[in-house]
C-alpha cells in the first residue's frame, strides 16, 4: 500500500485483490485559509433577533423587507436569510442599520464553503473514483466474510449487536438526516423492499399521499415525498458527487450487512438533504436550511461529514435549536492532521452538548495519519480507513476520511436509540462516549480515549429501557463567538456561562448560566452506562472501603459540554470527595475528567453524588469506571501517591 505525503488519495491493492483509489475525502472547507477572511455570497446575509425583546414576527418582517430582499425564516429561531435589494445605493448603510437595532441579535455573512475532493488535490486531480459491481464484490468478498463490520475490515462488535436488536414491528424505524452531496436514490439500498431493495429511503408521508405540484404538508417544499435539495432549492436531490451516497450507506450498514441477498429491510430511514453542490460548494444558509428541515421533518440523528475553519454563529444556532429538540448531531473532526484544540473546526467543534466530533481510526486501531484530532474538542473516534459502501449507478466503491468515521457514529447511535426511543441526543451522546473500546493509542487525542462499540452501545441503550431511565438533558447556554470576519455582527458575542468550579460552590445551585434546576447536579446528570464500580484490590482502612491518598491535580467535572475545572487533593479508588456551602440532589450521576499529577495523562470517569454522613460531605463516587481507566488511577497512586488521613 502506498500512500502520498499529505494523503489526499490511497492507491492500494485492497484485500478483496481488486485495485481501487481510496479517496481521503477532505470535508467542506471555506475557500480562504485559516486566518483569512472567508469567501461570501456578496449581499446576503443571516440576521437574528433578540428572543428578550418581544419584537413579533410581523414587526421583525416589517424591518427587515425596508432594508432587504427575504429569503427564507426560520421563525422558531428568529433568524432570518436575507439579501440586500439588487441597486440599492444605500445597501451598505441598509445592513449598518440592522446591526444596530437593538432589537438584533447578529447580522452575519453567507458564507460560501467548498468541498476538497481530496486532502491533497493535486494527487487525485483527473483521476475518476473506482467503482465496482455487486457481482465484483460478492466475488472476491471473502477477506470481509466473517469480521464484524462488514464494509472494514476492522471488528467493531456490530455484527454481535445485531442479535441483540429488536425487530422493526417492535421498535419501528430511526430517521437520520444526511446533510451532504445528495443521494443517489435509485441503489438498491434505497430501493423499497418489494423490489428487493433494503427500503432505507425516508418518505414524507403526506407528501407520498398528496397531489403533485401541491405543498401537502404545507412546510414550504413542494413535492418533498423523499427529502430536499438546498442547493438550487428543488425536490431533486440526486448525488452528483458521491460523497453523499457514500456516507448514507454506511449508515445504512451499521444495522445490517449490505452485501447479503436477499437484503433485510433496514431499521434506519436516510433522508437526503443535498446542500453542496456538483462543483462542491454549498453556503451556511442552505446547510441551516437542511438542518432546520431535519429537525422539523423528525429526524433524531443528523450526520454532518463537512465542515470548515470559520466559525459561524447562524450555523451554532441551528445547532442549538436541533439539540433544543433533543436530536443528536454527529460531525466529522476533518482531515487535516491538525490539532482542533487549537486550530478549530465547524461544525465539529460546536460546544452544543448532544453535537459529537468524532477522528478516524485505521485497520490497526490507531488514529489515521490524515484525521484531525482533540484532547478536549473530538470525542471519540470510529473506523474511517477503505470503508466500502455505496455509489450513485448501483455500485460500491473505497471511501478514506473522518467523513467515513462519522456516519458509522450516527448508524450505530440509530441501532442504540431505536432500543430506548425515551432518550434524547444528549443521553445518546453519553452512551457513545461512556460505551467506547479504551485504545492506548487514542489516549493524547481523543477526549473518551477510545473507538465506538457497537455492542456496548446497543446494550447500554437496552440496560436504559429497562432501568426506565426517563428523557433529560441540561439546559444549554451557548457562548457564541463574534465572526473574525465580521466584528460589528452584534452586540452580543457571547452568553454568560460557568466558570471555575468554585463560583458553583458559592452561588449554589441555580446560579450556572440559565439552567433552573441549577447548580452541579441539574446541569451534570448523566445516564450510568457501564457496570458498577467493584474494584477492591486495596486493604480496608479506618472503615473505609478504599484507602484514600493524597493526590494534587487537576479535575474537570462536565456541565453537558462544558466544563468546570478545580484541583484536587485526594482520591481513592472508590472516588473524590469535596464540600459546598448548598446542598446537592443526592444520587446524581456526574463526569470528571482528572488528570495525573505529571499532566502527561487523562481520564474520564463517571461517578454518582452521594452523602457521607461521618464526613457531613458529600462526595462522588466511582459508578460506572472502565478498567482501563481504574487501572491507570491505581498506577498514578502507586507512583504518586501517599496515603491521607482525611
Amino acid at each position: 500500500m502506498v500512500l502520498n505525503s499529505n494523503l489526499g488519495s490511497i492507491f492500494a491493492t485492497c484485500p478483496w485483490g481488486l485495485l481501487a483509489l481510496h479517496l481521503v475525502f477532505g470535508i467542506s472547507v471555506a475557500k480562504a485559509q485559516v486566518g483569512q477572511a472567508p469567501e461570501v455570497v456578496q449581499g446576503e446575509y443571516i440576521v437574528k433577533y433578540k428572543n428578550s425583546t418581544g419584537v413579533n414576527v410581523r414587526s421583525q418582517r416589517t424591518k427587515l423587507a425596508a432594508r432587504s430582499t427575504m429569503r427564507k425564516a426560520y421563525p422558531e429561531m428568529g433568524m432570518y436569510h436575507v439579501s440586500v435589494k439588487a441597486g440599492a445605493a444605500n445597501s451598505v448603510a441598509n445592513i449598518e442599520d440592522l446591526k444596530n437595532d437593538p432589537d438584533v441579535e447578529f447580522v452575519e455573512p453567507n458564507y460560501r464553503w467548498y468541498k476538497s475532493a481530496a486532502a491533497d488535490p493535486s494527487a487525485s486531480a483527473g483521476i475518476a473514483l473506482s467503482s465496482y459491481s455487486y457481482q465484483e464484490i460478492i466475488t472476491n468478498r471473502d477477506a470481509y466474510a466473517d469480521n464484524g463490520f462488514y464494509q472494514n475490515n476492522l471488528g467493531n462488535d456490530v455484527q454481535r449487536s445485531w442479535s441483540l436488536e429488536s425487530n422493526i414491528a417492535a421498535k419501528g424505524k430511526v430517521i437520520v438526516a444526511v446533510v451532504d452531496t445528495g443521494l443517489d436514490s435509485s441503489h438498491i439500498l434505497f430501493q423499497p423492499t418489494a423490489s428487493g431493495g433494503a427500503g432505507a429511503l425516508w418518505v414524507n408521508a403526506a407528501e407520498a399521499a398528496g397531489l403533485p405540484g401541491v405543498d401537502d404538508d404545507q412546510n414550504g417544499f413542494v413535492d418533498d415525498v423523499n427529502g430536499w435539495n438546498f442547493n438550487n432549492n428543488t425536490a431533486n436531490f440526486f448525488d452528483d458527487e458521491s460523497h453523499g451516497t457514500h456516507v448514507a450507506g454506511i449508515i445504512v450498514g451499521a444495522g445490517q450487512n449490505i452485501f447479503a441477498r436477499p437484503l433485510q429491510e433496514s431499521k434506519i430511514q436516510i433522508m437526503p438533504l443535498k446542500f453542496l453542490g456538483i462543483d462542491g460548494s454549498g453556503t451556511t444558509s442552505s446547510a441551516i436550511n437542511a438542518i432546520y428541515y431535519a429537525v422539523n421533518k423528525g429526524a433524531q440523528v443528523i450526520n454532518n461529514s463537512w465542515g470548515g475553519p470559520t466559525y459561524s454563529r447562524a450555523l451554532h444556532e441551528a445547532l442549538t435549536y436541533a439539540y433544543n429538540n433533543a436530536v443528536l448531531v454527529v460531525s466529522a473532526s476533518g482531515n487535516y492532521r491538525s490539532n482542533n484544540d487549537s486550530t478549530p473546526m465547524y461544525p465539529a467543534n460546536y460546544d452544543v452538548p448532544s453535537n459529537v466530533s468524532v477522528a478516524s481510526t485505521s485497520t490497526y486501531d490507531v488514529l489515521s495519519g490524515f484525521s484531525n484530532y482533540g484532547r478536549s474538542s473530538v470525542q471519540l473516534a470510529s473506523p474511517g480507513e477503505y470503508v466500502l459502501s455505496s455509489v450513485p449507478g448501483n455500485k460500491y466503491a473505497y471511501m478514506s476520511g473522518t467523513s467515513m468515521a462519522a456516519p458509522f457514529v450516527s448508524g450505530i447511535a440509530a441501532m442504540a436509540w431505536r432500543e430506548n426511543s425515551a432518550l434524547t441526543g444528549y443521553q445518546i451522546k453519553q452512551m457513545l462516549i461512556s460505551s467506547v473500546d479504551v485504545i492506548p493509542a487514542l489516549s493524547a487525542y481523543v477526549s473518551s480515549n477510545g473507538r465506538v462499540n457497537t455492542s456496548n452501545l446497543v446494550g447500554a441503550a437496552l440496560g436504559s429501557a429497562g432501568s426506565n431511565i426517563s428523557s433529560f438533558q441540561p439546559n444549554y447556554a451557548a457562548q457564541y463567538r463574534t465572526p473574525a470576519s465580521d466584528t460589528t455582527s452584534g452586540t452580543s458575542t457571547s452568553v454568560g456561562g460557568c466558570g471555575l468550579i468554585t463560583n458553583v460552590i458559592h452561588q449554589g445551585p441555580g446560579r450556572c448560566g440559565s439552567n433552573p434546576t441549577g447548580g452541579v447536579v441539574g446541569g451534570l446528570m448523566l445516564l450510568p452506562m457501564i457496570v458498577w464500580f467493584a474494584l477492591r484490590r486495596r486493604s480496608h482502612k479506618d472503615h473505609r472501603s478504599h484507602e484514600r491518598f493524597h493526590l494534587n491535580s487537576e479535575i474537570r467535572v462536565k456541565m453537558g459540554d462544558r466544563e468546570i475545572v478545580g484541583s484536587m487533593r485526594s482520591i481513592s479508588l472508590g472516588g473524590v470527595s469535596f464540600s459546598t456551602d448548598q446542598a446537592l440532589e443526592n444520587g446524581g450521576i456526574v463526569t470528571m475528567q482528572i488528570a495525573s499529577p505529571d499532566g502527561r495523562e487523562r481520564i474520564e470517569v463517571q461517578g454518582q453524588i452521594v452523602w457521607n454522613s461521618s464526613n457531613q460531605a458529600y462526595g462522588v463516587k466511582f459508578a460506572n469506571a472502565r478498567k482501563g481507566t481504574l487501572a491507570m488511577i491505581q498506577q498514578w497512586v502507586q507512583t504518586f501517591g501517599s496515603p491521607s488521613k482525611n
